[in-house]
């Protein structure tokens, strides 16, 4: 039998290539050979410092949550997955039927499992088994490289969701990295008319264009909230309904608060400090809402049909690939910051995308 290699974190700065065993699928679970992976910037932050906020790795955790494989075993009471079946995974599973799970929340439910949160693996091996409800299988025009890329989409649909986009929207995205790339793809998909999106990096932003951004906007860590506010207004003729924040920078969410229009939404996906400076009094008087985040929910059905339908391209945000066995090269290109997505390969036998 083929070995099972992972990419396991056992300690801060301590990742490893080990062989485990492979699962055995329980009766509502599948069992998958994995092709595509993506790396995320949790990951390199929990083998860069590990820990995000209060989850600690305390013991040695698979690394992984972007991910799309095949079904190879298939769990005794599952009716709707068959051996073969190509399948993008959403790696947050409730564990019980909590009022969260009742209410269609099921991402804020305290207890629920979430692939490569600690204490919970993820997916980052040549075979991995997950509830089979929670696995999506994806039409014949969908490669294995864009059910990955369904786990970063499914932020930029849950951000838009709770921000309110529609038709004739006017949205500004601070921060062009991968997160901020998909609120603009989802963004310019549910008819936003116009995105503004900012960067410290102009090569960040040239990407940001070429996947839709109307005006791309440099800015540097001098310049004012304010400012940077004034500029987006300027630009736009007017201030933005919405605020999609990715960066989770005080100034930036200073900027987002001070941009958009009275009575708007502003969005905060991006996580940084538990504590910041923002103006609250200025929001609270103008009737602008602040909403945050949480992962995602209920969104794969809708990323899988942007993605059939040709609504939605994130092919262009994959730019590097590494086989399974070279995942230290794989990290440390993410870490340095190269490229938008990096994606790893898992199955030996075809590293296609």
């Amino acid at each position: 039998m083929e070995i099972n290699l992972c990419v396991v974190l056992h300690s801060k700065g301590d990742l490893r290539l080990e062989e485990r065993p492979i699962p055995e699928p329980g009766p509502n679970d599948v069992l998958l050979r994995m092709h595509s992976v993506g790396i995320c910037g949790s990951d390199v932050h929990y083998w860069q410092h590990g820990r995000i906020a209060d989850f600690v790795v305390k013991q040695p955790m698979v690394l992984g949550h972007e991910a799309a494989g095949r079904v190879v075993k298939v769990g005794s009471a599952v009716k709707h997955l068959n051996v073969g079946d190509r399948v993008a995974v959403e790696p947050g599973v409730p564990r019980e039927m909590d009022d969260f799970l009742k209410s269609g929340r099921y991402n804020l439910s305290p207890t629920i499992f979430f692939c490569a949160t600690p204490p919970d693996d993820g997916n980052l091996c040549r075979y991995y088994k997950h509830c089979a409800n929670f696995c999506y299988k994806l039409p014949d025009n969908v490669t294995f490289e864009e059910g990955a890329l369904i786990e970063p989409l499914s932020v930029g649909i849950h951000a838009c969701r709770r921000a309110g986009v529609t038709l004739g929207t006017t949205v500004l995205i601070c921060g062009s990295g991968p997160i901020g790339l998909v609120c603009l793809l989802v963004a310019k998909a549910m008819g936003a008319s116009v995105v503004v999106i900012t960067d410290l990096s102009s090569e960040r932003l040239k990407m940001a264009q070429q996947v839709g951004a109307d005006v791309p906007l440099l800015v540097t860590r001098e310049d004012s909230a304010q400012d940077v506010a004034q500029r987006v207004a300027g630009r736009l003729g007017n201030q933005p309904h919405v605020t999609i924040e990715c960066t989770g920078a005080e100034s930036s969410i200073q900027t987002a608060i001070y941009a958009t229009r009275s009575g708007g939404v502003v969005v905060l996906v991006g996580l940084g400090a538990e504590m910041a400076s923002v103006p609250l009094v200025n929001a609270a008087v103008r009737e602008v809402d602040i909403r945050g985040v949480f992962r995602y929910c209920n969104t794969w059905p809708m990323a899988i049909a942007m993605l059939a339908s040709g609504k939605v391209n994130v092919k262009p945000l994959v730019t590097h690939r590494f086989p399974l066995e070279e995942a230290a090269q794989a990290f440390e290109t993410t870490r340095q910051g190269h490229g938008v997505k990096v994606m790893l390969k898992c199955d030996q036998s075809d590293q296609t995308p």
